[in-house]
């Protein structure tokens, strides 16, 4: 993308939002799931729900890779910290994410533990270099977008010699969490999640490429727009998932064609398999355990594996009663439909992981949706306001 500025045009988005509503028929609804946060966000902050029509509804999916992380991984992480006393590198948003009896790493933090915010994966292999005699170890999180950097720190780990570095590792894979999505009873039985067709994530994509998504274009009968996060480029999909509908077509089409390819990025995805393997099970928030949907570091690899060099105690942890953030991560319910949401929990004051992220369809809401919602809401009730 050479100017950003040509896929934020006004007039090009009023003239997309036109055909869709032109082309989406009156007599049926069409839903969509944008899989990835950082799509609810551009939708959010960019006003696409009042360009489009009534019955052309977006579902939020599950693709905060901090949002989806269970309470026992994010318990085990403090652990680590505090039990342990390594020093513990996070990126910040996870920082603030609340577990067990609502403690959370920056609480950690602030009660002594050696907790440290990173920008990437090397600043913790520096920090590792600069304190020989202190373990630090790497809370990796992410989709298939991070995954790559965490692998390569892991074997410039090994080329360097560092015996006080580990990785604990909880990278989860996109194609797996769609699949449970569509296998789940919320679609397949019980119908209170229709889907029509999927938004792909961008970053994801570029990775993996476009491949992976034609599985569910096949099996499921479901139509895959890969989109990037520009306000044109998901309107763009918008249209042509529309267009599939209408055609009784169920493709995998590539929106984004200026970054992803068919095939994704071969050199990407190489060192990925040369470093991990796959878990038989993973617990998502939200989703449960989907198998074969997260990544283990490989045995040759081991000395850096936090989860073989440290004894960690995973224990189950319930989750706030009143938070709904697991039916919202699943797209079962919106953001709106928690009595916490906006008061007590807001960004500031995060009361569940989807409020922390900036990924987290609830900071989205809040951030661009409640106050205008708030507002439509008091205009119908008042009219002669």
């Amino acid at each position: 993308m050479k100017y950003v500025d040509e896929y934020r045009d006004g007039a090009i988005a009023r003239d997309i939002a036109a055909r869709i509503r032109t082309e989406a028929r009156s007599d049926r609804e069409y839903n969509f799931m944008e899989f990835c946060g950082g799509h609810t966000h551009a939708i959010f902050r960019y006003g696409i729900p009042d360009l489009l029509p009534d019955n052309v509804k977006m579902i939020h999916g599950p693709g905060c890779p901090v949002c989806v992380l269970p309470i026992p991984r994010l318990d085990a992480a403090i652990e680590l910290a505090v039990t342990h006393e390594v020093i513990l590198c996070s990126y910040g948003d996870m920082l603030r994410v609340p577990g067990s009896r609502k403690r959370s790493l920056l609480k950690a933090k602030s009660e002594g533990a050696d907790v440290r915010m990173v920008y990437s994966c090397m600043d913790a292999l520096r920090i590792a270099q600069d304190n020989p005699g202190r373990e630090v170890v790497f809370f990796a999180i992410g989709f298939e977008t991070t995954t790559p950097p965490t692998a390569l720190v892991i074997r410039q780990a090994q080329k360097l010699g560092l015996k006080n570095f580990s990785v604990y590792c909880n990278h989860v894979l996109t194609p797996a969490a769609i699949s449970n999505i569509l296998e789940s009873p919320e679609v397949r039985e019980l119908g209170v999640l229709p889907l029509d067709g999927f938004i792909g994530p961008a970053h994801v994509s570029t990775v993996i490429g476009s491949q992976p998504y034609h599985f569910f274009a096949e099996e499921y009968q479901k139509p895959v727009v890969i989109a990037g996060f520009e306000p044109l480029d998901v309107l763009q999909a918008i249209l042509m998932l529309v267009r599939q509908i209408n055609e009784g077509r169920a493709e995998v089409e590539n929106e984004f064609a200026r970054a992803v390819t068919y095939e994704g990025n071969p050199q990407a995805k190489s060192v990925v398999a040369d470093t991990f393997e796959l878990r038989r099970a993973f617990e998502w928030r939200g989703l449960g355990t989907v198998p074969y949907s997260a990544l283990r570091i490989k045995a040759e690899f081991a000395e850096f594996d936090a989860e073989k060099r440290f004894t960690v105690d995973y224990k189950s942890t319930r989750e706030n009663k009143a938070c709904e953030c697991g039916a919202i991560l699943r797209g079962v319910k919106s953001p709106r439909d928690c009595s916490l949401f906006g008061d007590p929990c807001t960004p500031e004051n995060p009361l569940g992981s989807c409020m922390v992220s900036s990924e987290g369809a609830c900071a989205a809401y809040y951030s661009y949706g409640r106050y205008q919602e708030r507002t439509f809401a008091t205009d119908q009730t008042h009219p002669a306001a």
